[in-house]
């Protein structure tokens, strides 16, 4: 079966061979057909994609020798097969059929759903295994081997948002199951990472003091309060202050944490 990878480096893999053509343009195209998978992406779309507002007279043309390279390199490698239509012409575009499993987005977007859903239902623990590997799923930044246009940066920013979705949820899971100290370290680095990421910076602070240790998390505070200051003018929200009051307290919902994490 033919898989189409995504989350990372665009791939194309038949039967252990990876299939990737080599063209950047080509591979744009490609790019584009697999995220639109199952939809017909139409010429328009794909010279917008590749040469934005300024086409070249010859545009429709090399659209369609670039579609032309991509059936050759298919036939080559068994992946489209006299009995089996891969990339189909229809009207004014193209349209990449695709099976269910056979792309990793539309895979880690269903275990993202099947993760929620544990989650929702009072199953931490099974919730937290799925959604830890549909994150392993990810190689890197989407496409990183394709050059983007409007179309494709849309879409890769999408899939970026369910990322971090799906990473919020799964540090809920663990934070529910009592693993504070376990997660301090990745908070460290996600809150480093994303510095304007609230949501981030409160699971640190809650890790932090549930594991016994309240002085770094009011630190942990006072590093958001300065970011958000220095950068955007604004205070932690409501949310983060009243935090910050329940630590200074050591009671409130962090005092169960606290005995739980011991």
């Amino acid at each position: 079966m033919v898989r189409y990878e995504i989350l990372g480096s665009l791939e194309v893999i038949h039967e252990g061979r990876i299939c990737t053509p080599t063209p950047p343009k080509v591979r744009t195209v490609l790019a584009l057909l697999v995220m639109r998978a199952n939809r017909v992406v139409l010429v328009d779309s794909i010279i917008r994609e590749l040469w934005g507002d300024d086409p070249a007279r010859s545009a429709v043309t090399t659209v369609q020798t670039y579609i032309y390279h991509l059936r050759k390199l298919f036939a080559k490698e068994g992946i489209e097969t006299p009995d089996r239509t891969v990339l189909e012409s229809r009207a004014r575009g193209y349209l990449l059929r695709v099976e269910p499993g056979q792309l990793d987005a539309e895979v880690f977007e269903t275990m993202l759903d099947q993760g929620r859903s544990h989650i929702e239902s009072d199953r931490p623990e099974e919730g937290a295994e799925v959604l830890r590997r549909a994150l392993a799923m990810w190689t890197g930044p989407v496409g990183a081997n394709v050059t983007f246009g409007p179309a494709l940066e849309a879409h890769a920013i999408h899939l970026q948002e369910q990322w971090i979705r799906a990473l919020e949820l799964r540090i809920q899971a663990d934070i529910t199951l009592g693993r504070h100290r376990e997660l301090i370290g990745e908070l460290r680095y996600l809150v480093g990472t994303y510095p304007l990421n609230e949501w981030f910076h409160r699971q640190l602070i809650v890790a932090l003091s549930r594991s016994g240790r309240r002085g770094e998390a009011l630190q942990a505070y006072h590093h958001l309060r300065r970011v958000l200051s220095e950068e955007l003018g604004l205070d932690p929200s409501p949310d983060l202050q009243r935090l910050q009051r329940e630590v200074l307290a050591a009671g409130g919902p962090l005092r169960p944490g606290l005995a739980r994490a011991s």
